[in-house]
C-alpha cells in the first residue's frame, strides 16, 4: 500500500510539473516580469476570432496571418467557416488545418481551436442530427393542455413519451397527479378550476448558428447534443477533437493552446432534461419531482406556491449539477489530458436571471474549465454602463486555481466602438481580473465579406494590440490577492428571487466604486470548495478571504452557514446586507426550515434596500451614469467589515477601479479611472514594499514613483486622465 501512496503522489508531482507556464500559477519576483513583459510569450495573446469562410487555400491564410502579425496579434483562435471547399471535420479540412496550424507555428504564434462550425458549441457541424440522433438535446414540454372545472370529467390518450400528467388548481396553485392506464386518462375534477397537463420528454434543441447550415441561419435543424450525459459529450469529443488530435496533436501544447467553446445553453421552450435525470434527482434530493413538472411548465409569471417554488430551486439544483458533470467537465479532462486548455464562455453572464435557466449556475459551470471567460459583444460596456459581471470570469479563474480569464469582445457592437472606445471597453474588463483578450471579427480574405472590424483599420491599432499583449501577461503573473468575497446568490434566484439578483449587481458596484477588490464566490465555494483557516477562505489559488457579503439572500444551506460561523469564529467577518436568510436547506430546497429562530448574531446585518443598478441599454445614451447613493448604514458596515482596506482614497472617488495581484516579492495595483474628468488623489496602499514604481504598459518604460513607506502603507499621488489607466508595483 506504501508503495502504491508514493506512486500516485510521484504521478501528481508529474502531472504539475507537466504543465506549461501559462497553464499554472506563476509566482515570479518583479524583476522577472520585468524582463519579460516588454515582449511577452504569445500566449498571452491578444487574438482575433478568424472565421475560415469561402475558398480558404493556402495562399488566403499565409496573406491573413501575415496580415494578423503586422497588426500585433501573437495568437488566433479559429473556426471553420461558410463556404470552404471541403466539408467540415472531413478528412480534406483537417488536411488544410494541419498546414494552417504549420503556417501559424512558422510565425511563433499559437493557435486556440473553436470547437464547432458556429455556436453554441455541442452540435459537431450536424452529426448529433444525421449520426446520432438519440443523442440530442432533450426537454420536458407539456403535450396536451385540457381545462375542467369541478366535477367535469377529463378523457384523453397521452404519448409513449409522457412522464406525468398533472392537474394545477388555478384557484390556489395546488397540483395533484393525474393517474394514467395504458395511456388513457379518466380523472374527474374536484372542486376548483383545473388545468390537465401531461408532460413529456422531446428532442428539443437550442438554436444553432452553423456555418454547415446551407440556409446560414439560426435555427434548430443541427441539434446540440444531450448536454446533460457525459457519454454525448464524449461522442462529441469523438467527432471534433479526437480528429483534431489525429490531425495536429503533435503542436497540442505547443502552438495550439486548446479549444474554445462559445455560449453553450438551454435556450428553449421547456425544461433541460436527460433519460437519466429524474433517477440522478431522486439520488441528490431524495424524492420524486414529477408531480411537481407541471407547475414548472406554466407561464414564466404564473406565482408558485411555496413548495413548488422550492421544489423547482431543487430542480434547477440538479439540472446545473448536471449540466456541468455532462458537458463542461469531460471537456476540461480531455483537454487537461492533453496538454491543452478549454475556454468557454457561457449565455447571459450579466443577466443572471437568465443564465440561472438557461445554464443553472455559472461558477459551478465553470468549476472544471482552465480559462473561463465571458463576453461584451454588443453594450454591455460603454461609458455610459456599470458592469462589473466580468469577475464572474475573473472569480472562477482564482477560486479554481487557474491564471487567466478570457473575453470574446467587439462583435456586434451597434455603433463598433473606435480605438479609444476599444481600450476603454478591455480596461474595463482588465480592471475586474480578465487577463486574455479575442477580438470579434477577422473573417478570411477569400471573400468578397472579407471587410474586419472597423477598429482594426485604424492606424493607432498596433499600439493598442501592444498595450493589450504586455497588460494581459502582467495581470496574469503572480496570483489574485482579493481579500473579499462577495456571494453570488444563485439559489435564491432559481426559486425567483429578483431581488437578491438586484441587491448582488448593486454590491458589485458598491465594492467597485470604493475601490474595495473582490471574488465572486458561489456556494459550492462557501459550502465545501475554499479551504478553511483560522479566519480565512483561501481560494486553490492561494488568495485568503477575511470577508464575505452576502447580499439579500433569502436561502442558504445549512453547510454553508456552518461555515461561515466558524470562519467568523477564527476572525473572519460576515456581512449580511438587506436580511437574513430566511430559509435554511440541507439535502432539499423543498425540505428547507424557516430559519425565523435561527441566531445571526455571530454575523453583522444591516437592514434595508441597495439602490438598484439599470441593466445596460441596447444603444448608448448621452450621459454617463450617475454615482450610486449608498445609504450611510451600508457603507459603515462595508467599511467595518473591511477593517484594513487594500486601498483608501484621501477623497471620494466612486469613478475609479483597482484591482491587485500579488507577486513574489512585490504588490502589484491596476488603477482605472472609468470617468470622463481627471482625478488626483494621495493613496494610501497596504504594502510591506519600500520601492514604489509606475509600470507603463503602452511603453513597457518602468519609472521610480515617489512614495512614502511606514508601518506596512505606501502613499503615492496618482494622477490619471479621463479613462486612463495606471499599473503601480511595490516592491
Amino acid at each position: 500500500m506504501k508503495a502504491i501512496v508514493i506512486g500516485v503522489a510521484a504521478l501528481s508531482s508529474l502531472s504539475v510539473w507537466a504543465q506549461q507556464p501559462w497553464q499554472r500559477i506563476q509566482m515570479p519576483t518583479a524583476a522577472q516580469v520585468a524582463q519579460t513583459w516588454k515582449a511577452p510569450p504569445p500566449e498571452y495573446g491578444p487574438e482575433p476570432y478568424y472565421g475560415l469562410n469561402g475558398a480558404v487555400d493556402d495562399t488566403v491564410i499565409r496573406r491573413d496571418l501575415d496580415t494578423m502579425k503586422a497588426l500585433g496579434y501573437q495568437a488566433v483562435t479559429v473556426q471553420a467557416g461558410y463556404g470552404m471547399p471541403f466539408a467540415y471535420l472531413s478528412p480534406e479540412y483537417f488536411a488544410f488545418f494541419h498546414t494552417f496550424v504549420g503556417e501559424a507555428k512558422k510565425r511563433n504564434m499559437r493557435v486556440w481551436i473553436v470547437d464547432d462550425a458556429g455556436y453554441p458549441s455541442g452540435f459537431a457541424g450536424g452529426k448529433f442530427t444525421e449520426l446520432k440522433p438519440e443523442m440530442r438535446m432533450q426537454a420536458l414540454v407539456v403535450a396536451q393542455k385540457i381545462t375542467a372545472n369541478a366535477g367535469e370529467v377529463v378523457k384523453a390518450t397521452v404519448g409513449a413519451e409522457t412522464v406525468v400528467v398533472s392537474a394545477v388548481n388555478s384557484d390556489d396553485g395546488a397540483t395533484v397527479v393525474v393517474p394514467v392506464t395504458n395511456r388513457e386518462v379518466a380523472w374527474t375534477a374536484p372542486a376548483g378550476h383545473w388545468t390537465v397537463m401531461a408532460v413529456e420528454h422531446q428532442f428539443k434543441t437550442s438554436p444553432t448558428r452553423s456555418d454547415t447550415n446551407p440556409k446560414r441561419v439560426k435555427d434548430g435543424s443541427q441539434s446540440l447534443e444531450d448536454y446533460l450525459d457525459p457519454d454525448a459529450t464524449m461522442q462529441y469529443l469523438a467527432f471534433t477533437h479526437e480528429e483534431y488530435k489525429k490531425a495536429v496533436g503533435d503542436e497540442f501544447g505547443k502552438t495550439i493552446m486548446g479549444f474554445r467553446g462559445d455560449e453553450p445553453d438551454y435556450s428553449i421552450n421547456g425544461l433541460p432534461w436527460t433519460p437519466k435525470f429524474f433517477e440522478r434527482f431522486t439520488d441528490v434530493k431524495g424524492y420524486d419531482v414529477r408531480p411537481y413538472l407541471a407547475a414548472f411548465l406554466q407561464p414564466r409569471n404564473t406565482k408558485l406556491t411555496d413548495a413548488q417554488a422550492r421544489a423547482k430551486a431543487d430542480y434547477y439544483d440538479v439540472f446545473s449539477q448536471m449540466f456541468r458533470d455532462g458537458f463542461f467537465k469531460p471537456q476540461g479532462e480531455w483537454c487537461a489530458a492533453n496538454h491543452l486548455e478549454y475556454q468557454v464562455h457561457l449565455n447571459h453572464e450579466e443577466m443572471e436571471m437568465d443564465l440561472v435557466r438557461s445554464e443553472g449556475e455559472f461558477l459551478r459551470d465553470m468549476q472544471y474549465v482552465q480559462v473561463p471567460g465571458i463576453d461584451s459583444i454588443w453594450h454591455q460596456i460603454w461609458k455610459d454602463t456599470v458592469s462589473d459581471f466580468p469577475r464572474l470570469a475573473a472569480s472562477a479563474s482564482h477560486v479554481y486555481g487557474h491564471p487567466r480569464a478570457f473575453t470574446e469582445s467587439f462583435a456586434a457592437y451597434r455603433p463598433a466602438p473606435d480605438v479609444d472606445m476599444a481600450r476603454y471597453i478591455l480596461n474595463e474588463q482588465f480592471v475586474r481580473g480578465v487577463n486574455l483578450v479575442e477580438t470579434m471579427y477577422f473573417p478570411a480574405s477569400s471573400t468578397d465579406r472579407a471587410h474586419r472590424s472597423s477598429y482594426m483599420d485604424d492606424a493607432a491599432y498596433p499600439a493598442l494590440l501592444s498595450y493589450v499583449q504586455r497588460m494581459s501577461y502582467l495581470m496574469s503573473m503572480g496570483r489574485p490577492a482579493a481579500t473579499v468575497a462577495l456571494y453570488l446568490p444563485s439559489s435564491s434566484m432559481w426559486m425567483g428571487d429578483g431581488a437578491a439578483d438586484a441587491a448582488f449587481v448593486s454590491a458589485e458596484r458598491m465594492l467597485s466604486e470604493r475601490q474595495i477588490d473582490f471574488d465572486v464566490v458561489g456556494e459550492d465555494a462557501l459550502a465545501k470548495d475554499l479551504i478553511a483557516g483560522h479566519g480565512t477562505l483561501e481560494t486553490s489559488s492561494g488568495n485568503r478571504y477575511g470577508t464575505v457579503i452576502l447580499p439579500n439572500v433569502s436561502l442558504l444551506s445549512q453547510a454553508t452557514i456552518d461555515r461561515l460561523r466558524a470562519f467568523v469564529g477564527g476572525g473572519g467577518h460576515v456581512l449580511f446586507l438587506g436580511r437574513t436568510p430566511s430559509l435554511i436547506s440541507g439535502k432539499a430546497i423543498l425540505d428547507a426550515r424557516a430559519a425565523t429562530a435561527d441566531d445571526f448574531s455571530w454575523a453583522t446585518l444591516v437592514a434595508g434596500e441597495l439602490p438598484s443598478t439599470p441593466t445596460p441599454p441596447a444603444q448608448p445614451p448621452s450621459s454617463p451614469p450617475a454615482a450610486q447613493v449608498v445609504p450611510e448604514a451600508f457603507a459603515q458596515a462595508v467599511s467595518a467589515a473591511v477593517p484594513v482596506p487594500e486601498v483608501k482614497l484621501d477623497k471620494v472617488d466612486t469613478a475609479l477601479r483597482v484591482m491587485r495581484r500579488r507577486w513574489q516579492d512585490a504588490d502589484v495595483y491596476l488603477f482605472f479611472n472609468e470617468g470622463g474628468d481627471a482625478t488626483s488623489h494621495t493613496v494610501a496602499l497596504r504594502s510591506g514594499g519600500h520601492r514604489t514604481e509606475i509600470w507603463n504598459p503602452q511603453t513597457g518604460k518602468v519609472t521610480t514613483a515617489k512614495a512614502t513607506s511606514r508601518k506596512g502603507t505606501v502613499r503615492l499621488q496618482l494622477q490619471l486622465k479621463p479613462y486612463a489607466t495606471s499599473v503601480v508595483v511595490v516592491r
